[in-house]
């Protein structure tokens, strides 16, 4: 169902202009999690695509959701890496049409399990203006920006943009000399810094836990932050010995872990 936003959602006040409307279908607890935005071309590598849905992935695992725009190449990968339920999709058309039609299966897992978002209203088709409006909106929502793969002069550079007129950091994959051109350029000026191991750039959100039946709750954030024994009984009481009971987490040296 089809739902206007009326809460204020603190990371859009970082755009040109607070959205007036903003449509939702699925899961909007997912606004309140840790967010990435990923983009990137159409056209992706072999190589791009692969380390794309592995970094997607490896962001999932430890709670944070991954934002992009649901568009063939980088994006789909990225949702695909997370899975639906680890993703928010904004697309540049309204909710009632699935658009681009080839991600159309995709599209309707995301509105099952996790959120699509949109400004436009019912029957608005996609136009080359709206991109740019949603490409936007993909790159407020995210803590952070990361573009895999573009070329100069592309739409996933004009996010680019966007995410310095913001103050948000950026990040890209090393490419080869003469692929990639835009992400390389962003590098060479220090507008960007480079990924070069994913499971520690990953870690900045916290470890993964190896049991993925936990739930990516606020205890879940919580124990992200290596919290000591007794601050965590004082914030959740009772939750900490029952998750540990549960093989959830370990207390060592009177710190908390997740498993």
């Amino acid at each position: 169902m089809i739902v206007s936003l009326s809460e204020k959602i603190d990371a859009l006040e970082s755009m040109k202009k607070y959205p007036k409307e903003l449509y939702a279908i699925g899961n909007q607890s997912l606004l309140k999690r840790p967010k990435v935005s990923i983009v990137g071309t159409r056209r992706a590598s072999n190589y791009t695509k692969h380390f794309t849905f592995i970094l997607a992935q490896a962001l999932a695992k430890r709670g944070v959701v991954v934002v992009s725009g649901v568009a063939m190449g980088v994006d789909t990968v990225a949702h695909s890496g997370a899975t639906p339920q680890n993703t928010i999709a904004v697309v540049a058309n309204s909710l009632d049409i699935r658009y681009p039609a080839i991600n159309r299966n995709l599209i309707m897992d995301i509105e099952r399990e996790g959120l699509l978002l949109s400004q436009f209203p019912a029957s608005f088709r996609a136009t080359p203006w709206s991109f740019v409006v949603r490409n936007e909106l993909v790159v407020a929502l995210g803590d952070i920006l990361v573009v895999t793969e573009a070329d100069d002069n592309s739409g996933s550079m004009r996010s680019v943009e966007f995410a310095l007129k913001m103050g948000k950091e950026i990040y890209v994959l090393p490419q080869r000399i003469d692929e990639s051109r835009g992400t390389n350029r962003l590098l060479e000026e220090g507008l960007a810094k480079p990924i070069y191991d994913i499971e520690t750039f990953a870690n900045q959100y916290g470890l993964a836990p190896t049991n993925d039946a936990i739930e990516k709750d606020d205890f879940f954030y919580f124990c992200q932050t290596l919290p000591t024994l007794d601050l965590a009984i004082e914030k959740f009481d009772s939750r900490v010995y029952e998750a540990e009971l549960e093989g959830l987490i370990r207390i060592e040296n009177g710190l908390i872990h997740l498993v």
